[in-house]
């Protein structure tokens, strides 16, 4: 066996997509970084090898989608892949390529791929000096040295390794009084899963299960039990086994049980099921994973420990580094060997029976604390193995969430070393400099925004060549969204009939609403009467049905047989404040319909009430039919020093006018010249839903393509920069630092909106 010894800054055991984001922030933020890969590819449980899709906040919040080093790498798959995403089994290299492609482009970072961890030494009983990993095939043991240590590995094999405390299974209630919890504490977990993938063929293909292969008959056991072999391309997370296996020893055993499965499954919905064999007839099976991709195992215990009452209740966290958004996802376990799947699946996911309403989570904030191991000094945690109970696991393991605490693990790594502080220290003393980082890097905090003292552009004024006005859509209006649709699994049909309360944000640009009118149609011959109330929105995810306090109520007529007829109601309102939301709710009446807008305005979504007194996001994310007198000017220029990157408390978003052509330009002025060498822009776009929501080659429409930065030297323009075919969202530009009095960006086109669009400009005198 060949012996060598290498030594770093930051070690990052596990490339899955949390092991990968903290390796890549930890060696863009100077540290000398090594990432040790057990598989031939990156992405864990997303890469080619396992093919589960990434999911996250957005699946249930609109504009919840994760941003920073994911978003740079989903964006980019998304530009270049020509497959369409669907749940999963289809994932195909072109993922794969998208993440090594990253990880040979970024400065600091080693890897080392197909090398598995064997052990780990400590220089005492609180700190690790060195991991030990074998490269296979090649009959090489490396000592990986390093200050700081990130366990990435989903099972905490390193964290376990080194006597840290760890968690598996099922609290019991009693201990945390959580809702999901059972009555008594278990060994139980969630299984693991294999997916396959099938290709038409063109004409009928034959398929025979080999003898060993599960063989089934009840077609009760999928349509009864959660289990819907519905799309015949493959994929089906309910593909699942855990207990009685343990996911971790025994996750060989398991792999074989699921190819039986899997087999069984295809050849059930291949030659026997009524609802999928015609369909399936021309399909033959093209590939079944052979790895199988965990979702609970050991649960690492940190600084803090986090329950479900933390996402339930929205917790806000001084050390907040990351933010989810998915339901409080807890597996039957024994899975295939259950009577029935997963709950909500189980219920043909109804959003809002009893379950649904007691699982919606979010968006919650993250603490640092889960991700710095409690009996280990150098050790952090991120992905699936971090500090929270099983019903917490539930809705932080979907991999939109890890990434997003790897990139935070990574970051807290680099800067600890960087400013002397131990893990723990960075948590309080560290956690500013922790959060200004983050969100300079592109990522979102639900309770922080902006403040970073070495941002010039706080201290600029903004103007814009244009802007546009809030005036409301029609059902007739349309926008820019080719190529955005929705996770298949979530496309219930807009129902447009009044059976739930149902809201209307409205972003407030000025001090007052004289009316706002809606488009209703009434199917009956008699008129119809609606109540409405217009009540004050804390952010866009504020889902109280009913907050204190009404800014009016009133009654809406519609006429007998009306048809999308343009339902004014006279508000008169004064001394609102601007920069805030409102939101129109009309209450139930079945007989009429609210007709959903055509278009999608930015920052303007609707939920309806799925329990009493809590809302959820209505369909897939979309605007509702609304006009607004006066139009409100909703999407200035000073957007972009709001702090935030994506609507939250307020739209945060520069648009121009979009009945002027391009190119348009923002500008920041200072009342000094100021010295910049760096600009960096947050666009808009891959927002407002999900991954599985855009399809192939996709650039967003609303994304600027080609621009100019410009800067005001010695009373002329300079030209900076120049970019073409831009696609990505967060860009950082850096130059020959001048002495500017005014910084302009010009928009030359979209990638199809006919309006140009910021979120944020920032300006540094140098790159960090």
């Amino acid at each position: 066996m060949k012996q060598k010894r290498e030594k770093y800054d930051i070690v990052v055991i596990g490339g899955g997509l949390a092991g990968f984001c903290a390796a890549v922030a930890s060696a863009r933020h100077g540290a000398r970084t090594c990432l040790v890969q057990d598989r031939p590819v990156f992405g864990g449980n997303s890469s080619s090898e396992i093919r589960v899709t990434p999911h996250g906040a957005a699946a249930f919040h609109a504009y919840a989608r994760e941003t920073g080093i994911v978003s740079e790498l989903l964006i980019e798959e998304r530009a270049r892949n020509h497959e369409t995403i669907f749940e999963n089994g289809w994932t195909n290299s072109v993922w794969d390529l998208a993440l090594y492609d990253m990880a040979m482009a970024t400065s600091n970072l080693t890897f080392h791929v197909n090398t598995s961890v064997a052990a780990v030494r400590q220089r005492d009983q609180r700190n690790i000096s060195a991991v030990i990993g074998r490269v296979a095939a090649a009959e090489t043991e490396i000592a990986f040295e390093a200050d700081i240590f990130i366990d990435c590995t989903g099972d905490g094999l390193v964290a376990a390794e080194a006597g840290c405390e760890w968690r598996m299974g099922t609290e019991g209630a009693g201990e945390f009084q959580e809702p999901h919890a059972p009555p008594v504490a278990s060994a139980d977990t969630m299984g693991n899963s294999i997916h396959f993938r099938c290709r038409d063929m063109g004409r009928p293909v034959p398929f025979q299960a080999p003898s060993w292969a599960m063989h089934y008959e009840d077609a009760g056991y999928f349509y009864q039990q959660g289990r819907h072999p519905k799309d015949v391309r493959g994929g089906f997370w309910w593909l699942e086994i855990g207990v009685p296996w343990n996911t971790i020893h025994d996750a060989e055993d398991i792999r074989h049980e699921l190819t039986r499965h899997a087999l069984g499954v295809w050849d059930w919905m291949k030659n026997r099921d009524p609802k999928t064999k015609d369909l399936a007839a021309n399909w033959a099976l093209d590939w079944i994973g052979q790895v199988p991709g965990k979702r609970e195992s050991r649960r690492i215990v940190g600084q803090y420990l986090m329950t479900e009452h933390d996402p339930q209740n929205r917790t806000v966290f001084r050390d907040e580094i990351a933010f989810g958004g998915w339901f409080i996802d807890l597996h039957t376990p024994g899975g295939l060997l259950a009577p029935s799947s997963e709950p909500a699946s189980a219920e043909g996911y109804t959003q809002t029976s009893n379950y649904a309403a007691k699982s919606y989570a979010g968006p919650y904030g993250i603490p640092l604390r889960i991700l710095i191991a409690k009996d280990i000094d150098n050790l952090m945690m991120a992905g699936r193995n971090v500090s929270v109970t099983h019903a917490a696991l539930g809705t932080v393991r979907v991999q939109g969430t890890t990434a997003l605490m790897g990139q935070a693990a990574g970051t807290t790594a680099a800067l600890a070393l960087r400013r002397g502080l131990r893990l723990d220290e960075m948590a309080s003393q560290g956690i500013f400099d922790i959060q200004q980082a983050l969100l300079r890097d592109g990522c979102f905090l639900l309770n922080y925004g902006n403040q970073d003292p070495l941002d010039l552009a706080r201290a600029a004024t903004a103007i814009a060549s244009s802007e546009a006005l809030l005036r409301g859509a029609s059902p007739e209006s349309r926008g820019a969204h080719e190529g955005l649709d929705i996770w298949r699994d979530q496309a219930v049909p807009v129902v447009e009939a009044l059976t739930k309360r149902r809201g209307q944000w409205i972003a407030l640009g000025c001090g007052r609403l004289d009316e706002v009118a809606v488009c209703l149609s009434n199917g009956t011959p008699e008129d119809q009467m609606v109540e409405a109330v217009l009540v004050r929105a804390d952010s866009i995810w504020d889902y109280r049905a009913e907050p204190p306090q009404p800014l009016a109520m009133t009654t809406l007529r519609v006429p007998g047989g009306a048809k999308r007829h343009w339902t004014p109601w006279p508000l008169g309102l004064s001394a609102l404040a601007p920069g805030t939301y409102v939101r129109i709710d009309l209450l139930p009446n079945g007989n009429v319909q609210w007709h959903a807008a055509g278009l999608l305005i930015p920052g303007h979504l609707c939920a309806f009430e799925m329990s009493p007194g809590k809302m959820r996001r209505f369909g897939p994310g979309i605007t509702m039919s609304f006009l607004v007198t006066p139009p409100q000017p909703c999407f200035g220029p000073a957007n972009v020093l709001s702090g935030v990157t994506r609507p939250h408390r307020f739209t945060n978003l520069w648009r121009s006018d979009p009945a002027e052509p391009l190119p348009q330009w923002l500008e920041l002025a200072w009342r000094d010249e100021q010295i910049v060498g760096c600009v960096e822009l947050v666009f808009p776009g891959h927002l407002i839903r999900e991954y599985h929501a855009y399809g192939p080659f996709y650039r967003d429409p609303q994304c600027p393509r080609d621009y100019v930065i410009l800067a005001r030297v010695a009373g002329a323009w300079k030209e900076l920069v120049r970019a073409e075919g831009n696609y990505q969202r967060h860009r950082r530009h850096q130059f020959q630092p001048v002495a500017a009095s005014r910084i302009r960006i010009e928009i030359g086109a979209t990638n199809g909106d006919p309006s140009a669009a910021i979120y944020e400009v920032r300006c540094y005198k140098e790159a960090s």
